[in-house]
């Protein structure tokens, strides 16, 4: 029996070949009710009828139902196979039955069966969490043409009808259980409350965000947040060490001080470019291995796909090609795009760069590795640069404005919170009178 850590992934082939397996589970200090979602690949809710409670037991195919599992008068029993193929996941979560918070409970263990016989278990305490109401604990997930398992324990402000909302279904669906006190409207709520409430590890680095955005003037300022990220072969050591975790932490951070909705959109690019689901308050801590889980790293770098798809997403009716007249928005796209290459469509991206300059986007690019656009002491001195490409997008001609800027580093942990702040806002104040000047922002 193997024992899982949060964030550990298991193939199931070797356990359940024939995708028949159950899922026992057990609390002890609160009262949960279990809850099984069957989402797709944009991590919404099939329908109604696959979320599966007390209320609902059964999904309409057959492929989940929810009961008694062994010792444990809780659980679900899976036929993998006969969950339609338009469901990518399954999310197996726990809801707290009245008052209370999650940081009460004693122990608890979500275990996985197969023909009785149990193959793993993912146990998980109180002090896992802090003010939660509920907790992803664990998803069956599609990869490689078969099913694999991973450990979440995922802590969820809101209870269940949080959750039900998160996942798109209608929150009359969710059972009617004692209501918290109700809650500040999100306008009223400062961003170090908010995440206080959810994601209490990412308080200080909102706040640093803070202090960077006050010294320009921007402690006011809304804008969407988008992080892309090379997923190219050569990356693998940076994932590996979770070293672009712990950046895109930080990235999320500013994304929940520019914006109400505590999410980024994340897109990643190799040979092809993916879009992920946005990275939130309730995903935040294992969302990277996920993604990359999802999407393994891939050869070659394709810059210019990467920012064409992004366009594309803000404003589809640009279709990613050039405009006659400037895009006017009430609200900027700020993108956080990172590399540790160049790429292999050059022309394809000095459009895409010249074209935005009429979108209200900015980019801001940086490059791990050694150039010499680095704000870094320890690569000021270098001769050669790894990025002599992105060294001229930064002063690339015919553009509107001057809508991109370039930093690199050695290593994306290389400056302290503030300094990376700091460096993030250089060149994005003057952008936004620019882009007020000439008619993108509204």
């Amino acid at each position: 029996m193997k024992q899982l850590l949060r964030g550990e992934r298991l193939p199931l082939a070797a356990h359940a070949s024939n995708g028949v397996l159950q899922a026992g589970l057990s609390a002890r200090g609160l009262t949960l009710d279990f809850a099984c979602f069957a989402l797709d690949a944009s991590g919404r809710l099939l329908d109604e009828r696959y979320m599966i409670f007390f209320n609902q037991p059964t999904s309409p195919c057959g492929g989940v139902r929810g009961g008694t599992v062994g010792a444990d008068k809780d659980g679900f029993s899976f036929d993998l196979d006969r969950l339609p193929g338009a469901v990518e996941r399954v999310v197996i979560t726990a809801s707290i039955d009245g008052g209370g918070v999650m940081s009460q409970l004693q122990a608890g263990y979500l275990r996985l069966l197969s023909r009785d016989a149990e193959f793993a278990r993912f146990d998980f305490v109180g002090q896992d969490f802090a003010a939660e109401q509920a907790v992803m604990l664990g998803e069956l997930y599609r990869k490689d043409g078969g099913w694999r398992f991973m450990a979440v324990g995922q802590g969820f402000n809101g209870g269940l009808a949080a959750l039900v909302e998160h996942f798109g279904a209608d929150v009359a669906q969710a059972p009617q259980a004692a209501a918290p006190a109700p809650a500040a409207a999100p306008a009223a709520v400062s961003p170090e409350k908010r995440v206080e409430q959810t994601a209490p590890q990412l308080v200080s680095l909102v706040k640093s965000a803070g202090v960077s955005l006050a010294k320009v003037g921007l402690e006011k300022h809304r804008a969407k947040v988008c992080l892309v990220l090379d997923i190219s072969a050569s990356m693998s050591t940076l994932y590996r060490k979770g070293l672009v975790q712990r950046f895109a932490e930080r990235i999320l951070a500013l994304g929940c001080r520019f914006d109400n909705d505590g999410e980024i959109d994340v897109f990643l690019f190799g040979r092809n470019v993916h879009r992920g689901e946005p990275m939130g308050l309730n995903n935040w801590s294992w969302y990277i291995a996920q993604m990359i889980d999802r999407h393994p790293l891939e050869g070659d770098t394709r810059y210019g796909a990467a920012m064409e798809a992004v366009r594309r997403h803000y404003f589809p009716d640009a279709h990613g090609a050039e405009r006659r007249t400037p895009c006017q928005s009430a609200v900027p796209v700020y993108v956080m795009f990172v590399t540790d290459g160049s790429t292999s469509d050059k022309p394809l991206t000095e459009r895409q760069l010249r074209w935005s300059s009429r979108d209200p986007i900015f980019w801001q690019f940086m490059g791990i590795g050694k150039g010499r656009k680095s704000k870094s002491k320890k690569l000021a001195n270098f001769a050669e640069s790894d990025f002599p490409f992105l060294e001229k997008l930064d002063e690339l001609d015919g553009r509107l404005i001057d809508n991109a800027d370039f930093f690199s580093v050695a290593s994306p942990d290389e400056h302290s919170e503030a300094e990376l702040y700091d460096l993030l806002m250089t060149e994005y104040p003057a952008w936004l009178k620019q882009a007020t000047q000439h008619g993108l922002l509204g």
